[in-house]
């Protein structure tokens, strides 16, 4: 199977696929499989569950329509039948020719009424950029830029759209222009754009199908033309352009055999690379015993692993099992729905109809009570069919109704087995199943398959059976009743005892005490990381002569294998009241983030925990040592020079800086605050670093003679310290004001590129500081060099190598953190966590 079927096999039989053997156990374990007769590869998870990610592009092959050069006989006309457009999408690949500077139509649309209907023209600007303008109902887009003329193949999406007039230029899965009112006003005004026209690919109309000029032809290649009657979202676009075809609403797609294709037109077969993001995953090279990475789609042999305890409780349970649930609902199914043995059973790929009906009939058969007490091997069985449905997926066509009973099933038969009947068969699979936090874990995977659920109309869904339910907006939310899940948690997992002040034992019975158990937010479908704040309503506790209810929030980080573990981190309880809790949860900003250029990858909550607990550690301690040394400074009397007083300069901007850092998490609910600090945070660190200028400056001045005079020089560092960073803070938020904060952080955004006026002017301050240290070494080294033939002339080869490495090494030491060249691992931290770590430890301790 491919890496992902094999891994959904292994989840659904309940063990995992073998992860990566130790280096002690490789060669052995290579012998055993070639005792089995496997040669090759095998596929492996790795231990830290990470998949070895590389942008992979798949390949697509596509009849090409090729345009060479600029004339006024070349054109392909659509062979479709165009209904009235009041919305319309055209999507394609297309490969500019680089030679021609003048305007070119990539297509036409024209009817009767109107040659100019729906055309898309370009050209080439000065600057090397296509630019796109969109014509509707002969209303002209102003041309802007979509992608650079560099011969590469680009796809392109222009979306209108009736209402209003808003249209869109999509290029290489980005929206590169957008605005409303492209013929919304006027004659045309609101009018579709008229069915029953001429559809003509690289020439533009000037009359009904025909009279067509050289210099507005187009000249390149196109390919993977399509035509919506709608306004495709950005989901439905990115699809696109990694070759997937979106066929509701399609006018027309993309065939040779709909197109007329005048004579001299060449029409090539390619194979068009389209983007797609695949996977590249590890195996174990078995003959070799060595490891390396294969495209996760390759069908490779695959081994389940099972811990001892979990193996031989399954096979007891199949062992003992009467099969009575399985055979109940495989005979209301007529189809094997439940299989006898776990072991055996293949990997279904259920459809939604298939699913729903399997889930019908085994809520009825729980429901009825027909298997009052359910049999470890039906409990398991029952699971690995909420597994298989979990998986789904969704087409599109699929019935919405049908999506939504399909979800009321699952919730009903996740109430059902979690019945109190049924807690000692809990127990009775404990190793395989470490409790009914899979159950948890199981409806959370449930909720993304409703997502075409939700449309403009529909904003809310809330599903619930009995104590059971999920509700879904832009936050995600899940409770089980009180009692559903208590009664089948392990009684170690609910209950410690601990030494109570007195010395004496007080026993504390850990019991779930709110509905909510699961909150996920949502934006574009996609979970994403934020600060929240919430309330829960919990059952009111009455306090006995002497003892008060304690409440603390947990967190539940759900894993099927650990059953599920309370964790602390990142939330807090804002305020405490007997029947609810209002609780802030945080995922904050830290030290890595500073010099962070692309986007990053979700962290986990624990990486996030921990770099920000050595943000605000580090930048603690930086601000305290850089306080002391300040007030030192100024208390203990040292001499007025050039160099303290830039020391006072830069200690004052690293210092503020470090503070804001701080602190500027508790501004993100505040858009201006946030915004405020942002700004301040991009000057003081912009002061630093000039001030690391400054400090470079300062030691080549007394490396290499510069004729100026102290007071001038004093002049200069001050407009270089203070001036420089003022100046580019304030050219910044002239130029990208609405653009200048990131939507996750207070700090600069980088979507928007804005994070460049900081990480610019920082990399050429490095540049030059490297140089300076380059050359401060180089002088000290000689310096020593001479110093210790004249000291000591008769010393020995290793007391001199030590005198010298010594020497380089000081100075080294001493410049790296006043230079600031410890912020080069900044540009580091996208290809690894360790370099965010390293990167906030060694900035701590500037």
């Amino acid at each position: 199977l491919d890496w992902w079927q094999a891994d959904r096999y292994c989840e659904q039989h309940f063990a995992q696929l073998l992860l990566e053997p130790q280096d002690s156990e490789r060669g052995s374990f290579s012998k055993l499989l070639q005792s089995h007769h496997i040669r090759g590869s095998v596929w492996l998870k790795e231990r830290d569950s990470v998949l070895h990610k590389t942008k992979r592009r798949r390949g697509h092959t596509v009849p090409v329509l090729v345009f060479r050069d600029k004339t006024d006989t070349k054109y392909v006309k659509v062979l479709s039948d165009f209904p009235a457009l009041p919305a319309v999408t055209a999507c394609a690949h297309l490969q500019w020719d680089t030679r021609s500077q003048e305007i070119a139509t990539i297509f036409s649309y024209a009817v009767p009424a109107f040659i100019n209907e729906f055309q898309l023209r370009g050209f080439v600007d000065e600057e090397g950029f296509v630019r796109f303008a969109l014509i509707v109902h002969g209303h002209h887009s102003p041309y802007l830029p979509v992608f650079r003329a560099d011969g590469q193949w680009h796809h392109f999406c222009v979306t209108w759209q009736q209402d209003n007039g808003t249209w869109a230029i999509y290029a290489d899965g980005k929206r590169r222009a957008a605005a409303s009112g492209l013929c919304s006003v006027g004659p045309c005004a609101p009018q579709a754009i008229s069915g029953q026209g001429t559809f003509i690919i690289g020439q533009d109309q000037d009359s009904l199908g025909g009279t067509f000029r050289a210099k507005e032809s187009f000249s390149g290649n196109i390919t993977d033309l399509h035509i919506w009657h709608k306004v495709l979202s950005t989901e439905h676009i990115e699809k696109v352009r990694s070759c997937w075809v979106v066929e509701q609403d399609l006018v027309f797609g993309w065939s040779s055999n709909a197109l007329e294709v005048e004579s001299t037109i060449q029409a090539v077969a390619l194979q068009l690379l389209c983007p797609g993001p695949v996977e590249e995953c590890r195996v174990l090279e078995v003959g070799s015993s060595g490891f390396s990475y294969a495209s996760c789609l390759q069908p490779l042999p695959f081994i389940c692993h099972y811990s001892k305890d979990a193996y031989w409780q399954l096979k007891r349970a199949q062992l003992e099992s009467s099969h009575s649930l399985a055979s109940r609902v495989n005979t209301l199914a007529v189809r094997t729905v439940i299989p006898d043995s776990v072991f055996t059973s293949g990997v279904q790929d259920m459809n939604l109809s298939v699913a729903l009906d399997a889930l019908d009939i085994l809520a009825s058969v729980l429901r009825e009570g027909e298997v009052p007490v359910l049999e470890p091997s039906d409990l398991l069985a029952v699971l690995q069919l909420l597994k298989q449905v979990s998986d789904l997926e969704i087409q599109e066509g699929d019935e919405l109704e049908m999506l939504e009973q399909l979800g009321q099933y699952y919730m009903e038969v996740a109430e059902l087995i979690l019945e109190e009947q049924n807690t000692g068969t809990w127990s009775l699979i404990s190793q395989v199943i470490r409790g009914p936090m899979a159950v948890v874990e199981l409806c959370d995977r449930m909720v993304s398959l409703l997502v075409p659920l939700l449309t403009t109309e529909r904003t809310k869904i809330t599903i619930q059976h009995g104590n059971i339910g999920l509700h879904r907006v832009t936050v995600k939310n899940m409770w089980f009743g009180y009692g559903s899940l208590q009664r089948c948690l392990s009684s170690s997992a609910v209950a410690q005892d601990t030494a109570a002040p007195d010395g004496g034992q007080k026993y504390l019975g850990t019991s779930v005490g709110t509905a909510v158990i699961s909150a996920t937010l949502l934006s574009d479908q996609q979970e994403i990381s934020t600060a929240v704040r919430y309330r829960l309503q919990h059952r009111a506790q009455v306090p006995r002569a002497g003892n008060f209810p304690v409440f603390s929030l947990l967190l539940l980080h759900v894993s099927p294998d650990a059953g599920g573990m309370w964790s602390t981190a990142g939330c807090s309880v804002a305020k405490s009241l007997p029947d609810s809790t209002a609780c802030f949860c945080n995922h904050t900003t830290n030290f890595a983030i500073l010099l962070q250029v692309y986007e990053m990858e979700q962290r986990t909550t624990k990486e996030e925990f921990t770099l920000q607990t050595l943000t605000f550690i580090g930048c603690g301690v930086s601000f305290c040592a850089l306080m002391v040394t300040f007030i030192l400074f100024l208390v203990v009397g040292v001499p007025k020079s050039e160099r303290t007083t830039v020391h006072k300069n830069l200690i004052l901007a690293l210092a503020a800086g470090e503070a804001l850092l701080m602190v500027s998490e508790l501004a993100k609910p505040n858009q201006v605050l946030c915004f405020m600090v942002t700004a301040f945070l991009h000057l003081f660190f912009m002061a630093a670093f000039s001030w690391m200028l400054v400090e470079g400056l300062l030691l080549w001045s007394k490396v290499v003679a510069v004729n100026m005079s102290e007071g001038r020089r004093m002049k200069f560092y001050y407009v270089t310290g203070w001036g420089l960073p003022v100046l580019i803070v304030g050219v910044t938020l002239a130029s990208s004001f609405n653009k200048y904060v990131a939507a996750n952080h207070c700090w600069l955004n980088v979507q928007t590129n804005v994070i460049w006026a900081f990480v610019g002017p920082v990399l050429l301050i490095l540049a030059v500081n490297s140089l300076v240290l380059l050359r401060v070494v180089t002088v000290t080294v000689a310096s020593a060099r001479r110093r210790s033939k004249m000291l000591t002339p008769n010393s020995s080869l290793e007391s001199q190598i030590g005198t010298q490495l010594w020497a380089t090494a000081k100075p080294v030491l001493v410049l790296l953190p006043v230079l600031g060249l410890t912020w080069l691992c900044g540009l580091l931290v996208h290809l690894s966590i360790v370099w965010a770590y390293v990167f906030i430890v060694l900035n701590s301790l500037q």
